[in-house]
């Protein structure tokens, strides 16, 4: 069955990126059944999603909540079915699909090539971009990448920042979110980091948890 992924994704181009929805490509297993008749069978929609604010994070009751996962479940309620939400490993969010432990991934996701080649995308309906988080007292020094080859960077592993961070040349280490990568940076254990801009623009600054860090743009591609 060829398996359908209504997801917020990210459409890469020279750096900027759209918010937009994916599915896998698996016409060797295709059947007669759609996605939707199987899930209106199943009687929920599973969605797969990671810690993305301000698009999609858990409220102090543990529900997922804002635009993302609210959107999900208003689609889920079209269908006339449940939602279920489930945090994958985004580095592993084209195998969940591929082994039907979701139904669809509605996170954050840039459309790169690899993306493209492994799911059907519907049309975007955000900007993004990435963008380099640095210590505010040091960013002027940052103008270009040859500036940041002597940084040590923190990136979400399978993430569109990893894939900028190993296409400039840079040196990195994976970790399991980008929240993490802004603690990386916070902490002094990593000199940057490369997020979303969504996240970068909520999450760091002036009245944030991270007012010390900053972000430039137009740095990387």
């Amino acid at each position: 069955m060829k398996r359908k992924l209504f997801s917020a994704a990210t459409a890469l181009l020279m750096g900027v990126s759209m918010l937009t929805g994916c599915g896998s490509k698996d016409a060797a297993n295709e059947s007669a059944k759609t996605d939707s008749e199987a899930i209106v069978e199943n009687g929920k929609l599973v969605v797969g999603i990671t810690d993305f604010a301000p698009m999609d994070y858990k409220d102090e009751s543990g529900n997922w909540i804002v635009f993302d996962a609210e959107l999900a479940t208003e689609f889920a309620k079209e269908l006339g079915v449940e939602v279920e939400f489930i945090e994958i490993d985004w580095d592993n969010k084209i195998l969940e699909l591929n082994n039907k432990s979701v139904d669809c991934i509605w996170n954050g996701m840039t459309l790169t090539d690899e993306v493209k080649s492994a799911m059907d995308c519907s049309n975007a309906y955000c900007n993004n971009a990435q963008v380099v988080i640095l210590n505010k007292d040091v960013a002027d020094k940052y103008k270009d990448v040859e500036s940041l080859k002597g940084l040590t960077f923190a990136v979400e592993a399978g993430s569109a920042g990893a894939q900028q961070a190993q296409e400039n040349g840079l040196t990195y280490t994976e970790i399991s979110s980008q929240a993490n990568a802004l603690m990386e940076v916070a902490a002094g254990t990593s000199d940057a980091a490369i997020i979303d801009s969504l996240m970068a623009g909520a999450m760091v600054g002036e009245g944030t948890s991270y007012e010390n860090l900053t972000y430039t743009v137009n740095v990387i591609s």
